[in-house]
């Protein structure tokens, strides 16, 4: 007979536990679990007893965790997050080949779901379903099977993958709906699109690398602020805006490569730069690859020039 496993805390104060100190607030981790800060603190407080020992140095500025609490914090997350990837692998549909890919909104709407048809044709037996958030490193493991995003070499990494870059080189290009050209004349220099044409600008601290500011450096071109703008937090927003006509984005020539070649999109200028990220592929590290994330993979790096 199996002895019972014992001493264990509360799951309930190991999860505000793991919330604060990922976070280092209890405010964060009272909103991350719709609780009340005075319920995280309780939790908190339960389990420093149980523990005999604290994990948080508190004052006016706020908390951080001692010592031990770094050490446990390490074990704690590790093993929820092994919980959490066990009891989705089990309420998964037995015989069925599910993937959830998750992905930025941009990445999702204007290149990924483009490129599935020839997946689920090469793959009819699949299910597929799409997780989008737009800063990877908030996404949960256990949610998700496989992921794509735009990576900054030297930025901070979503913690607890393996990356893989899907495109290694990729050129930051100015796009537009051919109808706006139309309507709004040619462009014949950088120097006349700041001038005279609206340019479409992301306001986003996520994106702050894909700027018209760098786009004009890269060019040794002068820059000032445009006679015409439009603003917006979405990526994805703005490429719809530069579809609908509404003025001119910058975007990697990769991802719009469908675009451009129907003509939906066009280049009104020849001008380049190269990108800062590239597209990578993440995946859990501390998952065994399924058969559907096997699937995908194979199907998809020897498409990287496409």
């Amino acid at each position: 007979m199996f002895q019972r496993i014992k001493p264990l805390p509360p799951l309930n104060c190991l999860q505000a536990f793991e919330a604060a100190a990922r976070s280092q607030s209890f405010t964060q981790a009272a909103t991350e679990l719709s609780l009340t800060q005075s319920a995280i603190s309780r939790q908190i407080k339960r389990l420093e007893e149980c523990l005999g020992r604290p994990l948080f140095h508190r004052d006016a500025q706020g908390v951080l965790l001692t010592p031990a609490g770094e050490r446990y914090f390490q074990l704690v997350q590790r093993l929820l997050r092994e919980l959490a990837s066990g009891t989705a692998a089990l309420t998964r549909r037995q015989g069925s080949l599910q993937l959830t890919l998750a992905s930025s909104p941009t990445v999702a709407s204007m290149w990924l779901t483009r490129k599935l048809p020839a997946l689920q044709q090469l793959h009819p037996q699949l299910e597929i379903r799409i997780l989008t958030m737009a800063d990877p490193r908030q996404l949960d493991l256990s949610e998700f099977d496989l992921a794509l995003y735009y990576l900054v070499p030297g930025e901070k990494e979503p913690p607890g993958v393996q990356i893989t870059r899907i495109m290694e080189q990729e050129d930051v290009i100015a796009v537009c709906n051919a109808g706006y050209l139309q309507q709004a004349g040619p462009v014949t220099s950088p120097q006349q699109m700041l001038r005279e044409h609206t340019l479409l600008e992301l306001e986003d601290y996520f994106h702050d690398w894909l700027t018209w500011e760098d786009w004009f450096e890269a060019l040794t071109e002068p820059y000032q602020a445009p006679a015409h703008t439009l603003k917006t937090n979405s990526y994805q927003l703005l490429m719809q805006a530069a579809l609908a006509g509404q003025g001119i984005a910058l975007g990697w020539a990769r991802l719009l490569q469908p675009y451009l070649q129907e003509g939906t999109l066009v280049q009104p200028l020849p001008h380049s730069m190269p990108s800062k990220g590239y597209l990578c592929l993440l995946e859990p590290s501390h998952r065994h690859p399924s058969v559907a994330t096997r699937l995908f993979t194979q199907w998809l790096l020897p498409h990287q020039d496409g």
